[in-house]
């Protein structure tokens, strides 16, 4: 693990701006800085950063965070990768924590593959180009193919000699170690003798999400029957086949941008459609889809398009994929191109544009597909067409969305001219093997629906209100939780006639200590279960450290939690991307803290918070929940509570 002085020095040496000014053109802009999305498409700036707070805020797609949120989401690397990558660019010495002797063996034997295969991929473009056996073979059928030279060197496509060792030896003497070259499936061990694995093949190295060579593909060049005609690296320490996809170091960002991925099955598939200018496109590179390839999209989008080649050979096991995706929660379309295409032929005859026209002219709905190929083999045989039936129900009953099941039925019973009760009734049937319990039939979504429709409409005012409220204290909290300033709060007291009345009194104290103690009174949690973590990580931040810094505890805390806070420091900053001024618009900036809107605020925050305490309660009562004369008691202290806060309120308002 990378120790916490690395990572402290790598916060504190780190520029959010200069970050970010690698990735995206940014512009002054009163104290931020702004430019164009680097995570949509758009022609007018929406994308914030701050300086002063070292923190981003995109407001077209809603990201936002400190400098490692923004490589993690632009470049898509794990934490560890963003500090070490930050620790690079500065210079940064990255020390890792005590490990045990098992652990730096591993790690050290994870790091040594890493780097083998780093040096076999530079070697193997260093005999394409630099040698006349990689000249005349293995580039000659790059060109064949029709791939550029920029292409070529984005792809880092290679040649190995077809020599049984030459890239052994040549390793080897480079200082590489034998059992590494073995482990990494470089080189075969037999006895006393080394052969290279992939002699005599151009070679397509495979790269993780960060661009680490993880093992490579190899394409035979001969026609001999005994070779495989694509061979690709064993399962190692470093490379898991059922767990990388060909092509996503270098679509990820288009994969983010675009909001789809597309799915092919081969390295040149990826290699031409790139070429021709679609780079959301990624490959499973000959195996069957799995679970873990698909969790790889689905950080980057929810939407994927299977292209299908035009021979409808293997199409029908392909199908298992469409359902593995479903089962993510993602949204699938399917496309097949004319017959004897495949992506790679189709990508080489047409333009960009007449390819995105293809894509999205011809990309179906998986159940539309599916219907459409199923009912084929069906013809009309009766009892085909029921398994028909029950194979499209069973891809509908992996989808988790109620909502989209509903649909999605609908659509199959009017394609397969069935009822949908029947339908409805066969999918209940496949639910009920993994949750029992579960009403059958076409009333469950709907049923789910009108619980939806009844919370939303009853009580849309009231949450929009709290969630402002509590929004506002937070806000407050960050910018001015340890500022000491004069309040005045009103107390009752009892005159000599033994009446009560609300007295005015002064005191002075910090922000977070005003707000903590007025809150604690009526012994009630946020509503926003985002707000009520952030709360109290703030409270106990500012309760321990005197010196308590936004930038610090953005990031330490769970990132989550940093990128709420960055919504609410950055929210007013947006009016800055409109250029308002130009306009002899002044937009004014709410620096200056108002001690009577703190007041205000917490009183109003209160009123909410017990107002919904109060219709809980009387909630509980119509349910018999709890002891009904302790709920009537609680009802009517929270009650008193409300009209002693409600007058506080009206005094202060109208001072």
């Amino acid at each position: 693990m990378i120790s916490k002085t690395t990572i402290d020095n790598v916060f504190e040496t780190s520029r959010v701006e200069e970050v970010i000014g690698d990735f995206v053109q940014l512009k002054k802009s009163g104290s931020n800085l702004k430019g164009l999305s680097p995570f949509s498409d758009e022609r007018t700036p929406s994308f914030m950063v701050s300086p002063v707070k070292q923190i981003w805020k995109d407001f077209s797609s809603g990201k936002g965070g400190n400098v490692i949120a923004f490589l993690m989401e632009h470049e898509h690397f794990t934490y560890p990768e963003a500090i070490k990558y930050l620790a690079k660019k500065y210079g940064i010495e990255v020390e890792e924590t005590e490990q045990t002797d098992e652990q730096k063996q591993q790690a050290d034997e994870k790091e040594s593959m890493y780097l083998v295969s780093e040096y076999a991929s530079k070697y193997f473009q260093k005999i394409l180009h630099k040698t006349d056996s990689g000249n005349a073979i293995g580039l000659s059928y790059f060109k064949e193919r029709g791939f550029t030279a920029e292409t070529i060197k984005k792809f880092d496509l290679g040649y190995c000699l077809d020599e049984w060792d030459a890239f052994t030896k040549e390793a080897l003497g480079s200082g590489y170690k034998l059992d590494y070259l073995e482990k990494t499936g470089l080189t075969i061990v037999k006895g006393e003798k080394q052969f290279d694995r992939f002699k005599g093949r151009v070679m397509f190295p495979i790269h993780s999400m960060s661009g680490r060579v993880l093992g490579f593909g190899g394409r035979i060049l001969t026609n001999g029957k005994k070779a495989a005609k694509y061979l690709n690296s064993p399962e190692s320490e470093i490379y898991h086949k059922s767990k990388v996809l060909y092509g996503i170091y270098h679509a990820k960002q288009a994969i983010a941008k675009e909001d789809n991925c597309y799915l092919v099955e081969g390295y040149t598939d990826v290699i031409q459609f790139n070429q021709t200018g679609i780079e959301n496109v990624v490959s499973s590179s000959g195996t069957a889809l799995t679970s873990e390839q698909i969790r790889l999209i689905n950080r980057l989008t929810k939407n994927i398009t299977v292209l299908f080649d035009g021979d409808a050979a293997g199409t029908r096991a392909s199908l298992r994929g469409i359902d593995l995706i479903l089962e993510q929660g993602m949204n699938v379309r399917v496309c097949t191109f004319p017959e004897g295409e495949d992506p790679d032929s189709f990508a080489k005859k047409y333009s960009e544009e007449e390819l995105k026209v293809f894509l999205l002219e011809n990309a179906n709905d998986f159940i539309t597909y599916k219907a459409s190929l199923l009912v084929k083999e069906a013809k009309n045989d009766p009892v085909k067409k029921a398994d028909v039936i029950r194979d499209m129900v069973s891809s509908i009953s992996k989808i988790p969305d109620n909502i989209q099941q509903e649909i999605y039925i609908q659509e199959c019973a009017r394609i397969m001219d069935i009822s949908e009760d029947v339908l409805f009734t066969t999918l209940a049937q496949l639910n009920s093997r993994d949750a029992k319990g579960k009403p059958s039939g076409k009333e469950r979504p709907k049923k789910a629906m009108d619980v939806v429709r009844e919370e939303t409409s009853s009580m849309k005012v009231e949450v929009d209100q709290l969630y402002e409220l509590e929004k506002t204290i937070i806000r407050i909290l960050l910018l001015y939780g340890t500022t000491e300033e004069e309040f005045e709060d009103l107390i009752l007291k009892e005159n000599l006639n033994g009446e009560l009345s609300l007295e005015p009194i002064k005191q002075k104290q910090k922000v977070f200590e005003k707000i903590y103690l007025d809150l604690q009174e009526d012994e009630i949690a946020f509503a926003n279960l985002n707000f009520r973590i952030i709360y109290q990580t703030l409270i106990d931040r500012l309760n321990e450290d005197p010196k308590f810094n936004i930038e610090a505890l953005i990031n330490e805390i769970d990132p989550a939690q940093a990128s709420k806070i960055t919504d609410i420091l950055m929210d007013s900053e947006k009016y800055e991307l409109h250029d308002w001024e130009r306009m002899d618009i002044f937009v004014k900036h709410k620096n200056q803290l108002e001690v009577s809107e703190i007041n205000q605020v917490i009183l109003d925050l209160r009123l909410q918070l017990i107002k919904q305490k109060i219709e809980d309660l009387n909630e509980n009562a119509r349910e018999g929940v709890s002891h009904q004369t302790n709920v009537l008691e609680e009802i009517m202290d929270y009650n008193h509570l409300k009209v002693l806060i409600t007058r506080k309120s009206n005094i202060l308002r109208f001072r």
